[in-house]
């Protein structure tokens, strides 16, 4: 399936932006990794990843809520992703895009962001998903063949999209997802209420 480009953003420093990101802003990643581009191949995107943001200003954090291969579900300051990612001393190796949900602003009074943040936190460390990527192949193939596509499945493991999908549904946003039956990275930065803000500039290792 053939891959779409990235988009063309405005290219920002972190730190000139840092400020302007906000609770509940998307991070979307093109990344480089072996498993980035199984995902990229399997959905015909660009994107390859898909967190959120959540400002924990009493300690000055700009913190993202992730699921990801290797570890479940985890948070890491968004710094490391630009500069330190995976203690390698550099940024992601890839593409960094904050996008913003229109809605999210709107529904995230102050209890409603609570109880979200308290369904994200009380998921840290519960497994990723990867039968899901079988799944979503299997779907794909199956869509090619005629057969129709289930809801999406429901438990106690989450692919990245999965997650920050379930997350926004506690603030009642139901992002539309991929009608062969299930949501990925794309499926963000296609929705028409998502807006893509900025591609942030990632930090290369030192030599």
């Amino acid at each position: 399936m053939k891959v779409a480009p990235f988009p063309v953003l405005p290219l920002a420093d972190y730190a000139s932006v840092r400020r302007e990101i906000r609770s509940g802003d998307i991070l979307l990643a093109s990344g480089e990794y072996a498993f980035s581009k199984l995902i990229q191949r399997a959905t015909g995107s660009v994107w390859s990843h898909a967190a959120f943001v959540l400002r924990v200003e009493e300690i000055d954090r700009v913190m993202v809520l992730e699921s990801i291969e290797g570890h479940g579900v985890r948070t890491l300051a968004l710094s490391e992703y630009v500069k330190n990612f995976e203690n390698t001393g550099a940024g992601y190796k890839g593409r960094l895009a904050i996008a913003r949900h229109q809605r999210f602003s709107g529904a995230a009074t102050t209890d409603n962001l609570k109880a979200m943040s308290q369904f994200a936190v009380d998921r840290l460390s519960y497994p990723y998903d990867s039968e899901e990527i079988a799944r979503i192949t299997a779907r794909i193939v199956g869509n090619f063949l005629g057969f129709s596509a289930d809801e999406i499945k429901r438990d106690q493991e989450y692919i990245c999209s999965e997650y920050v999908y379930e997350c926004y549904k506690t603030l009642g946003i139901d992002v539309p997802y991929d009608t062969r039956g299930f949501v990925a990275p794309a499926d963000f930065a296609r929705a028409k209420d998502v807006q893509l803000l900025w591609e942030l500039q990632t930090h290369l290792k030192a030599r």
